[in-house]
């Protein structure tokens, strides 16, 4: 990554792409939000695009682009089907921007509302900790809420890849400390 440039708030795995781009094929456009707790945890949700109300001051975590694969950068914006928005409430923003979501799926039932249930597989929300100089290259940005994005303001496509093999590859496990 350049040095002048931030880093993205968002990645996804290729499962979570892939399970994204199946239900896309029956549901259309698709729109996730991240809880931010209660009923539904802290679970990413996946919704058919506008069946869920982004607020003024929500936050755009970014746009998957259901186009790429590991390691791809894209030479346009996703339109269509293929951009997937990724909100936040804007106190969850606050409480979170300090962290890279990686957007992952496992086994188990989806929650709430969330298009995912009868998969039989469940998205998870990820985070990888933004080093000092991450954070400042971040604070330099304005982030795009939800007022804006009615606007029709939209982010361009990042030059760094959005999709990685596994979360690790985002979000690296620190080696375990021998047991005394």
């Amino acid at each position: 990554m350049d040095a002048a440039r931030a880093p993205q708030r968002l990645k996804a795995t290729a499962g979570a792409v892939e399970l994204l781009r199946r239900l896309g094929g029956t549901h259309g456009a698709l729109m996730m939000h991240q809880s931010g707790g209660c009923c539904d945890g802290s679970a990413p949700m996946c919704y058919p695009d506008g069946e869920f109300i982004v607020g003024d001051r929500d936050v755009l975590l970014g746009v998957l682009d259901l186009r790429l694969g590991v390691g791809e950068t894209p030479s346009t914006r996703a339109e269509g089907a293929d951009a997937v928005p990724v909100w936040i409430s804007g106190s969850q923003f606050e409480a979170w921007k300090h962290t890279q979501l990686v957007l992952d799926v496992v086994p188990g039932r989806g929650s709430g509302f969330s298009l995912e249930s009868p998969e039989s597989m469940r998205f998870l929300s990820r985070a990888r900790a933004f080093t000092p100089e991450e954070n400042t290259s971040l604070a330099a940005e304005e982030v795009i809420v939800g007022q804006q994005w009615e606007q029709g303001w939209r982010p361009a496509p990042s030059p760094e890849p959005q999709v990685v093999a596994e979360a690790v590859d985002a979000c690296p496990v620190p080696a375990r400390r021998p047991v005394p």
